[in-house]
């Protein structure tokens, strides 16, 4: 019988459980075992039908249960006891407080907004794909530990990223779900007069699309959500937030024109609204959000700075990380798209951004020709302070961008360099993180650099806990196969085999990670017999359980998945190969923690982090890699193995060279390491393996490490920057006269003559001491001006110096300039003298890309 209507009928709380609100509303839980407990403890069932969503459980617990907790005088006092323990959490000082000094704090309020294009903290806010969310949750989370002060901005999605699955074929489907904000751990921000916190922007044609701000509350962070879902803008603006990755150029453009420049305006109204102090320092997680520095140039000049002064105002505050080594991975759109959207008055003034002039803002991001406009090189020409996010990745990209400084060696690119990290608390599993606790005891080790008392684990204390979280993991993938062959298509009846796949004793390989065609997921597939040798042996067998997603455009990496797929349905096979749809965070915390080796096998040096691999670390799993992202700087062959990358042209012979070493590899080194046993049965080789990879690596990849390189080697100078500006009003002015003067005077500006002084005949023994001498000329510029130095190195193959020493010359009586040089090691060695501008305000010789040389 069908009904005449429905009703939605859910439960209120009842006054002495409204505490359970709050809780569920700080995604402090995600990563908090006693709080997820405490929501469990309540109500199992609707907890798990609510995806362990608390703040959607809450509606679907019976009433006579709320009743009954609400009298339950153990669970109250359980739930009174997470409420302070939060509580303290939050007002408590931490590291940033103990360490900072007080005057560089602004006063305990956000001074850094840190901009994404995605978030991943948990499933229960589905605004995430990859990395790069993953990377930015976790940035949130460590900050919040370490009590940086900061609010964060993204979008809010209303289908967010799309849920993968798979048909008979092997071919990767999408489907979107709906994000009902009801159902998510947000609330609306209230304004001023009471309302909605709303700004808004101006699209050509004069639409104003206004923009609603929700809050994630991530530990000590306000996660600031935008949504243009709203009653009363049209159709098309409504759908700006509508998914993420999910639409064409224009989408693209909308959607980072609502992150940058409303985001801006929605940090500004915010801080208003709740009387904390506005952000000094804007960070800059990818080239996405490069508009908000546009918008803050234009409030600049509304205020009555010139171009160029708001320019370098703005640049003092600004860092800038980017996370591809690859030019295809960047934002590039055609340059009158970008013009249409400034939309330029008679004046040449934007509409979009009032006050800014449309050419010169166009101009910093403009790639040499003229018709593209590349979000990178606006990041880097908006932000004082750069970062690549591994130390490989930061030499990549300094040769990538090398043009936009020119006249410098590539070692000098003002690009440096943060290694990803990983927030401990979400990504170590309860088994790992007991062991934790026994070895290191109740302190937040993240916050610690020597976790040498992770050695007294026990061979038998790593067996247990190991061995439990493989058998987790073959649960879980023996589950998903099974549902994911139901949704291709099979049933119940020729699914009996699913119950028996993957072995919780053998040797578990993970593999999880966004599918594009650099990760060469395929890699292992590259000699079928001998994999199939590898993963069949009777006595020492070896199963891979594989994850990812590949971007629904990417046809190229859905090819790639489907050939996995169709080797992983193999009859032979299928019992130690496994493919599980739809990977996200649930899964990954179950399948990085349950795997023994997590193999990473990119093109090198294509991969710019990575970080999978090191959630694997935290639990005990050892890395197989290729020399790679975080894996190049911190090998350790004592804790995991590098699979040697092949130095050839020719792609398909590097990767069967790469693929022959790995299975050479697999057969003569990790397998019989795993499968050694000594007369007691146990794996004493493996376990000490384990043991140096968490002494030794797993300290170096927690983002509590990188929270803190980047507060002490980027927002802490950039807030001094900014303060300088803000402190002198005149020294934008003063900066942007003097920048002027010597860009018009340089080129007058010439190293004439070089001398050496004792290496008479051009050769000399190891410690003899030289004399440089140089005459420059400076033309109206004074000696204030420029940094005057003596370039000195090995002499490479190509004839350049390389591994420079810079020498600083001082100014002689006589009028030239000179050094003194002690000449420590034998062999050629190359010297030259220089001059790069120098002045308080930059942060690096190479910002005006002026250099002169002899």
């Amino acid at each position: 019988m069908k009904p005449t209507a429905t009703l939605l009928v859910s439960s209120e709380l009842p006054p002495a459980l409204e505490p359970l609100r709050d809780l569920a509303l700080n995604l402090r839980w995600t990563w908090r075992r006693q709080t997820v407990d405490l929501f469990r403890a309540l109500d199992p069932r609707a907890f798990a039908a609510s995806g362990e969503n608390p703040i959607a459980m809450l509606s679907q617990v019976p009433s006579g249960r709320l009743a009954e907790a609400a009298r339950d005088e153990t669970f109250l006092a359980q739930m009174r006891s997470e409420v302070g323990n939060l509580r303290t959490y939050l007002e408590s000082g931490r590291w940033f407080q103990r360490t900072v000094p007080a005057a560089a704090q602004e006063e305990g309020g956000p001074a850094v907004a840190y901009f994404s294009m995605e978030f991943g903290i948990t499933p229960t806010l589905p605004i995430y794909s990859g990395g790069l969310g993953i990377l930015a949750g976790d940035h949130l989370k460590s900050a919040s530990d370490l009590g940086v002060p900061m609010v964060a901005v993204g979008l809010l999605y209303q289908w967010g990223y799309f849920s993968q699955s798979l048909d008979r074929d092997g071919w990767q489907q999408e489907n979107y779900r709906h994000n009902d904000p009801a159902h998510l751990p947000v609330e609306p921000v209230e304004g001023p007069d009471g309302g909605r916190l709303r700004v808004a922007v101006t699209l050509p044609g004069d639409r104003e699309v206004t923009i609603g701000v929700w809050r994630a509350q991530v530990g000590r962070i306000p996660l600031l959500l935008l949504d243009t879902d709203l009653e009363g803008n049209d159709e098309q603006a409504r759908q700006i937030t509508d998914r993420l990755y999910g639409g064409d150029h224009e989408h693209r453009i909308v959607q980072e024109i609502v992150l940058g420049i409303g985001g801006v305006r929605a940090v500004e109204a915010f801080a208003a609204a709740t009387g904390t102090p506005a952000p000094t320092v804007f960070h800059l997680n990818e080239g996405h959000a490069g508009f908000s520095g546009l918008e803050r140039v234009g409030r600049l000049m509304a205020a009555g700075a010139g171009f160029a002064e708001a320019v370098a105002e703005v640049r003092a505050g600004t860092v800038f990380t980017t996370h591809t080594p690859v030019p295809a991975g960047i934002d590039r759109f055609e340059a009158g798209q970008l013009r249409g959207y400034l939309e330029a008055d008679d004046a040449g003034i934007s509409r979009l951004i009032p006050a800014l002039p449309v050419e010169p803002a166009l101009a910093l991001g403009i790639e040499e020709g003229g018709d593209v406009f590349n979000m990178a090189h606006l990041g880097f020409r908006i932000a004082q302070r750069s970062n690549g996010v591994a130390a490989l990745h930061g030499a990549v990209s300094r040769a990538m961008f090398q043009d936009l400084y020119p006249g410098f060696d590539v070692p000098e690119v003002p690009i440096g360099a943060v290694t990803n990290g990983v927030h401990r608390r979400t990504w170590t599993s309860a088994p790992m993180d007991d062991l934790f606790t026994k070895a290191m005891g109740e302190v937040d080790i993240s916050s610690l650099s020597d976790w040498s008392a992770l050695s007294t684990l026990t061979d038998h204390e790593l067996t247990e806990a190991r061995d439990a979280l493989r058998a987790d993991l073959v649960t879980m993938a023996r589950e998903h196969v099974r549902a994911s062959w139901r949704r291709r298509g099979a049933v119940d009846a020729e699914l009996a085999w699913t119950d028996t796949i993957l072995d919780p004793g053998a040797l578990t390989i993970g593999f999880a990670r966004r599918v594009s065609t650099y990760k060469r997921l395929t890699l292992m597939l590259r000699d079928p017999e001998r994999l199939r040798r590898i993963l069949l042996d009777p006595d020492r067998p070896v199963q891979i359980v594989v994850a990812g997603k590949s971007h629904p455009a990417d046809r190229p990496g859905k090819e790639f998945l489907q050939q996995l797929v169709r080797f992983a349905d193999d009859h032979g096979v299928r019992h130690r190969i496994a493919f599980l749809p739809d990977y996200d965070i649930r899964m990954a915390s179950v399948l990085i923690a349950g795997a023994d080796v997590w193999l990473n096998n990119p093109i090198r040096p294509e991969e710019a982090s990575g970080t999978s691999g090191m959630k694997a670390v935290l639990n005990g799993g050892l890395t197989l890699s290729i020399s790679d992202g975080w894996w190049d700087e911190m090998k350790d062959e004592t804790a995991g193995w590098t699979i040697p990358t092949a130095e050839v042209s020719d792609p398909s012979e590097r990767d069967r060279i790469e693929a022959e070493a790995l299975y050479e590899i697999l057969e003569q080194s990790v397998i019989p390491r795993f499968y050694e046993r000594d007369a007691r049965g146990m794996q004493r080789a493996w376990m000490t393996t384990v043991r140096s990879s968490l002494v030794t690596i797993a300290p170096r990849i927690t983002a509590a490490r990188m929270v803190r390189d980047y507060a002490t080697e980027l927002y802490l100078p950039a807030a001094r920057a900014a303060s300088a500006f803000a402190a002198d009003p005149s020294l934008a002015g003063e900066f942007t006269r003097w920048t002027e003067g010597v860009r018009a005077a340089w080129p007058e500006v010439a190293v004439t003559e070089v001398r050496l002084e004792g290496a008479e005949g051009g050769a000399v023994t190891t410690g003899t001491e030289i004399t440089l001498t140089a005459a420059v000329e400076l033309g109206p510029l004074h000696d204030r001006d420029v940094l005057i130095e003596a370039v000195l190195g090995p002499i490479g193959d190509n004839g350049e110096i390389i591994d420079a020493q810079l020498i600083p010359l001082q100014r002689e009586e006589d009028g030239r300039w000179a050094a003194r040089v002690a000449l420590a090691a034998p062999g050629e060695v190359g010297c030259t003298v220089r001059v790069t501008p120098q002045h308080p305000v930059l942060a690096s010789r190479a910002e005006l890309g002026l250099v002169a040389t002899a």
